[in-house]
Parts: C-alpha cells; structure tokens; sequence
C-alpha cells in the first residue's frame, strides 16, 4: 500500500493498515437487528404498561387522592360512604379500587357500587341503591322497605321518600310494588296506598278510586285499570270502587 494512499484514508477516518480494501459498512446507523431488537423492547414497554406505570405512579405525590365524587347516593348521606370508602391524602388514585368498591358495598342500603379515577387526584364513587318500594307504619313514624321486604336504614323525615304507604310488612305485596315500580311506573306513581282487607285482598288506593284485588293479582290483571278509568271518565260516571277479584269480570260499584 502507497504511503499516498493511507494518508488519504487517514483524512477520511477510514486507515487501514492493511492496505485491503475498505469494508462497505457504515458504523454511524444501527444495523437490522439492532433496529428490531430496539423495536422488541419498545413495544414490550408500551403492551406491559398497564402492569408496570400505576406502580410507579402509586408513589407520586401527585397522583395522591384529594377529592372524593359521590354519584348515585340519594338516600344514603355521603357521609356514610366516605367513612366506610376509608381512604385519606396519603392514598393514591392508582391503588386498587376493587376493596374500596367493596367496602362500600358493604352498606346495607347499597345494592352496587364501582370505583373509578379521575386524573390527577378524583376518586370516582358510582353507586345504585337499594330501592324504597313502600313505607310501612311503625313507632309513630314510618319504616322503608324494598321489594325483598328488607327494612332499609331511610329517615323519610330527613329525605323525601315518594312511595305509598302499606298498611303492614307483606312480603308478597312488597314483590309486587317493586315489579310495578318498574314495570308500569305510570300506575304505581298514581298509587297512594295499599290496605290488606283480609289475608287473600287489597285494597289499592289510586288518586281518583280504589281498586279492590287480590293478593297474588298480577301485572296483566292490573292493567285493565287504565281502559276501564277511561271509560268511566269518558261517561262521566262517580264510581266508588273498581273491583278486579273476579276473573274476566269488572265490576264499577257506582257512588
């Protein structure tokens, strides 16, 4: 080799002692597998991490809990739910939510409950209550009930409870004011009182009459309510009871 040459090739960087011919290879760029195993680990972060990044993040101080969002709660005070959530400024949004969901629904007035985040610092508290269907006379004052005929813990003094008033806890009656309610919302909201007249009839006291049935009377029953109130609106008639007990019979007593 030239002295000629390798000064040459000195200018450039690329001296060979050897004298042989340069390898066509260019050290500035990543060869091809380098550039898929930069690929691989890319991608195997971004799949993994929903595993990794909320722990990571569960001990920033910026991620820390500040505020807690109560959405669903109408008879059950917030209060109750933030005291049995148990959570304090020290906690993150990225801890788990699954046993705060469950603490909460450990609330016997509560039938669901799921806890959710809201970035940086909001946990999200989305609950469904246990229903009141009737309110039942007790101790000068009135008790709450749900379709299951379970007492719920509702102060109708503190909170306006719209429901009608069932002369005694009837199970059977309970069940049905529950599938009313969300069956034919129309005719339950019209529904202002249920009286058991004697172990197998009620009494169902409508806004315009009452409407004697029986006790295991069922939803296509009662929803012959409605043509015959239009008929006797219609004729202008004074009825004094509507009496559906006897089957494929309707009998209108007048006043």
């Amino acid at each position: 080799m030239s002295a000629r040459r390798g000064k040459r090739d000195a200018e450039f960087g690329e001296y060979d002692p050897s004298g042989g011919p340069l390898p066509d290879f260019d050290p500035g760029f990543p060869s091809p597998v380098a550039k898929l195993a930069m690929v691989f680990v890319v991608s195997a972060a971004v799949l993994t991490a929903p595993l990794w990044a909320p722990f990571l993040m569960r001990h920033m101080p910026y991620f820390r809990v500040r505020r807690v969002e109560i959405v669903g709660a109408r008879y059950v005070a917030p209060s109750d739910i933030l005291t049995r959530l148990h959570v304090d400024t020290m906690a993150s949004i990225w801890d788990p939510t699954k046993p705060l969901a469950e603490r909460i629904a450990t609330i016997p007035d509560i039938a669901t409950a799921v806890v959710g985040r809201k970035l940086p610092g909001t946990l999200i508290v989305q609950v469904t209550e246990r229903t009141p269907v009737a309110l039942v006379p007790a101790n000068g004052g009135f008790l709450v009930f749900d379709e299951r005929g379970t007492s719920l813990r509702v102060d109708p003094s503190r909170v306006a409870v719209d429901v009608p008033i069932l002369s005694q806890r009837d199970t059977v009656v309970l069940r049905l004011l529950g599938t009313m309610r969300t069956k034919m919302p129309t005719l339950y909201a019209r529904l202002s009182e249920v009286r058991r007249v004697s172990s197998d009839e009620l009494v169902l006291q409508l806004k315009n009459w009452p409407v004697r049935v029986r006790r295991d009377v069922t939803l296509e029953r009662l929803a012959d309510i409605d043509p015959i109130e239009a008929d006797l609106v219609r004729r202008h008639l004074r009825v004094a009871e509507i009496d559906l007990r006897y089957r494929d019979q309707v009998i209108a007593r007048m006043q």
